[in-house]
């Protein structure tokens, strides 16, 4: 993909922001839904909290925490540019040439405090160097897997790859179970879902797919929680669910690129590490 121009790295921008705005509402609309309310807990809305980076460019941290459904769900987006370090612009495309670089993208992470809806991460990125691609995927963390639940999230992801690529599931999904396992526990991480990266052959071909990834994962996660979210659950569910977010959190810290990719170009840190979980725990 040649470098794309201002007005199509716009056109990612508005679209990550856009996806945002709606994956929120979303959220916000089964927060107020829910019939098993706990004594004075109000329904949960997003707090917006604008960043900026001293090398250019920032984003805004979406948070949203102690409600009626989520625990804890960030959702964030982010529009950066400067110049890598000497040091880690070695391991990004295009940039040994040249350190310059853009991106822009939309990350989620959500923790439902029913420990039977299921966890969920989301993440489509833009990045130009010399080079330019976009990336990202979806996977789900469930605490307790459900057959159908898991069969339901698949078939949207590859719904949305079908429409695109006829080999893009199956290399994806691959690709989402290899990255997304605990290499020091011998242990996937959670069920599985897509990972995508360095797609790079034509910019509208390669927006249209993670902009259907996006709507994907918009139309299919709100359906789980609701499936889930009354279930009655008591001490040893709430045991086990912090039992496996601790393995989320070793993920998190040991192996995700986004992490190191978001600190290693002068990113804030408390919209980096909104992906953990408000509690875990360890044997």
């Amino acid at each position: 993909m040649s470098v794309p121009s201002e007005a199509g790295k716009a056109a990612a921008r508005a679209w990550f922001e856009s996806l945002r705005d709606r994956i929120c509402a979303a959220l916000e609309a089964i927060e107020a839904e829910v019939g098993q309310n706990p004594a004075g807990v109000a329904p949960a809305r997003f707090e917006r909290k604008p960043w900026e980076r001293p090398g250019g460019g920032g984003g805004v941290m979406g948070l949203l925490t102690g409600g009626r459904v989520f625990e804890k769900a960030g959702v964030n987006v982010s529009t950066v540019w400067g110049e890598f370090s000497g040091a880690f612009a070695k391991e990004i495309p295009g940039a040994a040439e040249d350190p310059r670089f853009w991106a822009s993208g939309i990350s989620l992470v959500i923790h439902p405090r029913n420990p039977w809806v299921p966890p969920v991460h989301m993440n489509t990125r833009h990045i130009v160097t010399t080079k330019a691609w976009f990336g990202g995927g979806a996977d789900l963390n469930p605490i307790y897997p459900d057959e159908a639940d898991t069969a339901d999230f698949h078939a949207a992801l590859q719904a949305a790859c079908d429409a695109h690529g006829a080999d893009y599931h199956a290399r994806f999904k691959q690709w989402c179970d290899e990255y997304f396992f605990n290499k020091h526990r011998g242990e996937p991480r959670g069920v599985g879902g897509i990972f995508y990266d360095y797609l790079e052959a034509d910019f509208d071909r390669d927006f249209a797919f993670t902009r259907a990834v996006g709507e994907a994962f918009l139309a299919i996660y709100p359906a789980l929680v609701r499936r889930h979210m009354e279930r009655p659950w008591g001490e040893a569910e709430r045991a086990h669910q912090l039992f496996r977010r601790g393995r989320y959190v070793e993920f998190n810290l040991l192996y995700d690129r986004g992490t190191r990719f978001g600190l290693m170009t002068g990113g804030n840190p408390e919209a980096i590490l909104m992906s953990l979980p408000p509690l875990a725990a360890w044997p």
